[in-house]
Order: C-alpha cells, then structure tokens, then sequence
C-alpha cells in the first residue's frame, strides 16, 4: 500500500513537471502572452518572496479564521434547525417556502448588504460563509437522519431504548456519511463565501490580496494565489475525508 501511494506521488509529481514546464516553454516561446497567463517561473519567484513575508500569512490566517468560524457557525445552526425539522415536520412544512426563498438568492450579490451590516472586518466575510454553509448542512442533515433504517428505529422502541441513546447510537452513526458529505460541501463553500465577500471590500485576506493583483496586472502573483486558494480547498477535502473514516471506522 505505501508502495503503491509513493507511485501515485510521483506520477502526480511527474504529471505537475510535465505541465508546468509546458507551460514555461509556451510562455517563452510566445505562443502565450504571459501578460494575460503569467509564467510558471514567474508564479514560482512570487511565492519565494512573500512567503518569507509577514503579509501572506497574516492574509492567509485573516481568510481561514473567517472561513473555519462561518463553518462551525453555520454547521451548529443548520444541525440545531435540522433536529428541528425532523422532530417537528410541520415546522420544516411552514418554513421550506421562506428558506426556499433565502436560499435561491446569490449570496455574493448579497455581500455588498452584508458589508453595510457587519463591516469591512470578519463579520462580513463570517455572514457570507455561513449563509453558504446553513442551507447547504441543513439539507444533509435532515436528509441523513431521515436515511436511518426505520427497522432499527422500531427495534429501539420495542427494546425499550431511551430516545438518547438511540439517537445517539443508531440515528447519529447511520446519518454521518449522508451529513459528512454536506459539512465536506459546506466547508468548500464557506471558503469560496470568505474569498468572495474579501474581493469585493475587505480590511485584509487572500481574496483582496487578489483583487489587488488583478487591479494592477500582476497575472504571476494572481496565479499564485489561486494556486494557494486551489492548495487550500484540496486539503479541506482531505481532511475531512480523514475525520469522515475515522467516525465510521466501524463500518
């Protein structure tokens, strides 16, 4: 198995060469502008110099506390309502018309009202990010919990389980692979939220590091930091698959 993930590595790695020394050769032979595209050589001296800076990392600490506080924010409330919505399905029925109507609106083009609310600061930025994350969370739960084997519901009733522990080892182990993949999904917005309302206005973070960059045509700098940004969500992704297989060991 670790023979087999070193192959992966370095066919990955290889593959990554490949590209990047395409792209540099297409670059220098100017069958790219390199204006318009940047060049990987380029991109690869941008991150040398800032990240032996304060600023990047101060941006990048900047953009994932906002991005990890709307996570859990949003997660905590969408698990909350959807408990809510399974114990009570009228409650869901009376409310799914006005989260229907929240949740079809284009919360970037909302990021300017949530500027006006909460400021240029992280209250913006965490506004955004949840608003992604809720709708998103609260689906899935309420989808998984609801995927629980009504068998095994019965039998617990039948048995005499407390509500509790059947909630919390039957309903809850059988729900999380349903609920991981919305809070997997849910993290990966709540980033692209972060990023976006930081483009439109913010005191700092990655996103108005590059609407900077963008601002002055700095293409290698602007490919850097989408390829930090594209490092970032590979890694949410991942991690989250760890956290995933180690709750559902048992299966």
């Amino acid at each position: 198995m670790k023979a087999k993930s070193m192959q992966w590595a370095a066919l990955h790695a290889a593959f990554m060469v490949l590209v990047f020394g395409a792209g540099e050769l297409a670059s220098r032979q100017g069958w790219i502008n390199p204006t318009f595209f940047g060049r990987p050589s380029g991109v690869a001296l941008f991150l040398w110099e800032n990240l032996q800076t304060l600023k990047l990392w101060t941006d990048l600490m900047w953009t994932m506390t906002g991005v990890m506080a709307s996570f859990v924010l949003g997660s905590v409330a969408a698990f909350a309502v959807g408990l809510a919505f399974v114990r009570w399905p009228r409650l869901e029925q009376f409310s799914e018309p006005y989260l229907n109507a929240i949740n079809v609106m284009p919360r970037i083009a909302l990021a300017p009202l949530f500027i006006l609310w909460f400021g240029l600061g992280l209250g913006s930025k965490i506004a955004v990010g949840f608003s992604l994350t809720f709708f998103i969370v609260l689906s899935s739960t309420v989808a998984g919990i609801r995927s629980v084997s009504q068998d095994h519901m019965t039998l617990c009733k039948t048995l005499g389980t407390s509500a509790v522990a059947t909630f919390f080892q039957v309903t809850l182990p059988g729900a999380v692979p349903v609920i991981f993949s919305g809070l997997r999904l849910g993290l990966t917005y709540a980033l692209f939220g972060v990023i976006g309302a930081e483009i439109i206005a913010s005191e700092k973070g990655l996103g108005q590091t590059l609407a900077y960059l963008s601002s002055i045509f700095d293409i290698n700098g602007v490919m850097a930091l989408l390829l930090i940004l594209a490092l970032l969500g590979v890694g949410i992704v991942r991690a989250m698959t760890l956290i995933e297989k180690r709750l559902l060991h048992w299966q």
